[in-house]
C-alpha cells in the first residue's frame, strides 16, 4: 500500500520530469519533445528499480534495514503503475485519433 510520502514522492518526481524535460531537445515552439520527456521518465523509472534492487542486495547482505527495502520497492511499484498509466492513456488518445474522420 502507498503512504502519503510516496504518493508525495512520486508526484514530485513527475513535477521534476515535467519541469526538467525542458533540458532535452526542443521543438520549434520551444518545448520539451514528447520523445525526451518519455526518455527521461522511462529512465527515472528504470533508476528507481536499480534502487530498489540495491536495497534488496543491501538487505540480503546484512547492510540494510527492511524499511528502506520496501520504501524502495514501493516507490518503484508507484513509478512502474504511474508509467502504465500514461502508457494506456498515449494509447487510448492514438486510438481515437486514427477513428477521427478525415
Amino acid at each position: 500500500m502507498a503512504s502519503p510520502s510516496i504518493a508525495a514522492n512520486a508526484y514530485a518526481s513527475l513535477a521534476r520530469i515535467v519541469d526538467g524535460g525542458s533540458a532535452g531537445k526542443t521543438t520549434e515552439a520551444g518545448g520539451a519533445s514528447f520523445a525526451s520527456m518519455v526518455k527521461d521518465s522511462i529512465g527515472s523509472v528504470v533508476e528507481a528499480g536499480r534502487k530498489s534492487d540495491t536495497q534488496t542486495l543491501a538487505m540480503a547482505s546484512g547492510k540494510a534495514n527492511i524499511v528502506d527495502v520496501v520504501t524502495a520497492v514501493a516507490e518503484t511499484e508507484v513509478a512502474v503503475s504511474t508509467l502504465v498509466s500514461v502508457r494506456d492513456r498515449v494509447i487510448q488518445s492514438y486510438e481515437e485519433i486514427m477513428r477521427m474522420p478525415i
